[in-house]
């Protein structure tokens, strides 16, 4: 295992005046009429901002006759023009110059289609800021307690750039780091990554005998390689600090890329680690959207202040109501560098209205990829390494 120093999601408030800064300020499941009332604000003013600098960007607002006045409501979002998730795998959409950039992701690590996704200092913030705000408010972020990790993902060291490796190193940073192993690892001869299984076993038995609360990040197929293994060799489940965590993300599938379902999986995983179900949460994201969505202790994601998840039928994308499964549109006004603040995702889902865990904000439950040809991300990249 070795530390790693990075960026962290911030704990303290930026003090960014912006209507997209005071935004991320807000408690993340309060979902008040004030709240969304500044969401709305907040949106006029990222499209304002894009509709100036990016091109591409204004032209569609044009054809589609739209302007950011046109925001006055709640019901108003869903009349915004999206742009369909590939658009920013095949054409180059920024609204940041590149002395302005400070960060550039992208969203598949291997080949395929890649988004490349930029940051100027605020839009960069502020992702930060709502990471931190959403894992705080799901009762994730332990600022001051010492945790060791085991992260399934790729090394950051030299996946620097990969959206899923800064998001995991990332979460590294909701407590004080001890130290860190990459279960991802770069083979320099090969000039590809590898799952190290081993290395990923021992660390799992350091992890027990550390006594320190223990973390599990990254790919679910991966931990639960790693579990497996152990429990062969050992004869029992992993005896982790009762503080510990799993946060999985990447789809719930195996080694074959078969769908699994995820409460199986969740049981599992806190089985074979020793903890409670509750102690497992998941989170979905997209590298283009930027807006985490994580479990609750029931197992649920719950849509944040930050972001309007819109349901939509797929022939005719009109917006379906609760309980529906259709495309999902991903609104979110925290960008001022790269305009996907309306993103017809390649995603399936359906929201509800409320979970019975008590935390506000609508439900999301992801079905799968749309159509016949699956866009190749990181998570169906990483699969190729079990």
């Amino acid at each position: 295992m070795r530390a790693r120093a990075c960026s962290r999601p911030i704990a303290r408030p930026l003090g960014d005046r912006t209507r997209m800064g005071r935004l991320v300020e807000l408690p993340p499941y309060r979902h008040s009429a004030s709240d969304k009332a500044l969401f709305i604000a907040a949106l006029r003013e990222s499209a304002a901002i894009h509709l100036r600098r990016c091109p591409g960007f204004a032209g569609l607002w044009k054809a589609e006759g739209f302007r950011p006045a046109d925001l006055r409501s709640w019901r108003d979002t869903a009349r915004m023009p999206q742009i369909v998730v590939a658009a920013f795998k095949e054409r180059d959409l920024v609204s940041a110059t590149r002395r302005e950039t400070v960060l550039e992701m992208t969203s598949s690590g291997t080949s395929g289609q890649r988004s490349r996704i930029v940051f100027d200092r605020g839009s960069l913030l502020r992702l930060q800021r709502q990471a931190w705000q959403v894992f705080n408010g799901m009762g994730l972020a332990a600022g001051e307690t010492v945790t060791d990790y085991l992260c399934f993902t790729y090394d950051p060291a030299v996946a620097k750039n990969v959206g899923t490796a800064f998001s995991d190193e990332s979460i590294t940073g909701l407590t004080l780091r001890g130290e860190v192993f990459y279960a991802l690892r770069w083979d320099a001869g090969k000039k590809d990554f590898y799952f190290d299984l081993e290395g990923s076993v021992a660390a799992l038995e350091r992890l027990e005998r550390s006594g320190r609360p223990a973390r599990l990040v990254g790919f679910p197929a991966h931990a639960m390689a790693v579990c497996s293994e152990f429990a062969r060799r050992h004869g029992r489940a992993a005896r982790l600090h009762p503080d510990s965590r799993v946060i999985t993300g990447g789809g719930w599938k195996d080694k074959q890329d078969r769908a699994v379902d995820k409460g199986e999986m969740r049981a599992r995983l806190a089985r074979a680690l020793g903890l409670p179900a509750g102690h497992v949460r998941d989170l979905f994201g997209m590298v283009e959207h930027g807006v985490p969505y994580v479990d609750c202790r029931l197992g649920n994601f719950h849509v944040p202040v930050y972001s309007r998840v819109i349901v939509r039928h797929p022939a005719t994308l009109r917006p379906l109501p609760y309980g529906e499964t259709g495309l999902l549109q991903f609104i979110a006004p925290y960008l001022s560098s790269y305009p996907s603040i309306s993103l017809l995702s390649s995603d399936r889902g359906r929201l509800e209205k409320r979970c019975a865990c008590g935390l506000g904000g609508e439900v999301l439950h992801i079905a799968g990829r749309a159509g016949l040809t699956k866009l190749k991300g990181c998570a169906v990249s990483a699969a190729s390494t079990l």
